[in-house]
């Protein structure tokens, strides 16, 4: 099993730094962005999200922690849309650290996260997933994700 805790300061910086260059990076394999544009396009969408950092207005950061032994394993980032006419919450972010994947952790955590957004009064979660991230894609249908919108791009 695994728990939800709100990040510290550290855990924070550590995450943000990260996932600025996860996402540049996932941008660019998609093709959706050029490889130099990608780190400070990716920076300015970070910075306009996550204005205020964990202070940031509906945005929740998490470390995923294992039960047993408190080890973190991972993180989950959320935004909590409560001021909209459907209280719905979109997953920004859903990583396992590499020496824990396939463990079934995402699985756990993105449970644990249904039940922090139930509590909240929320009563839908979004996220996106790139086309070719087919593991995440697989477990997130598998956990009743149905695709909502899609994009389809042809190179000419």
């Amino acid at each position: 099993m695994v728990h939800l805790v709100p990040m510290t300061d550290a855990e924070f910086r550590r995450f943000l730094e990260h996932d600025i260059l996860e996402y540049a990076q996932s941008q660019v394999r998609a093709g959706n962005w050029s490889e130099a544009e990608s780190l400070p396009r990716s920076r300015r969408e970070h910075n306009a999200l996550l204005k205020d950092g964990l202070k940031s207005k509906f945005h929740h950061l998490y470390t995923i922690r294992e039960s047993e032994g408190d080890e973190a394993v991972g993180v989950l980032w959320f935004k909590a849309n409560l001021d909209s006419s459907r209280a719905s919450g979109f997953i920004f972010d859903l990583e396992i650290h590499e020496p824990y994947r396939r463990k079934g952790y995402a699985r756990q955590a993105m449970l644990e996260l249904e039940k922090v957004a139930r509590g909240m009064g929320l009563r839908q979660l979004a996220l996106h997933v790139f086309a070719y991230n087919e593991q995440a894609r697989s477990l997130y249908e598998s956990l009743g994700y149905t695709v909502a919108s899609l994009n389809l791009a042809k190179e000419i």
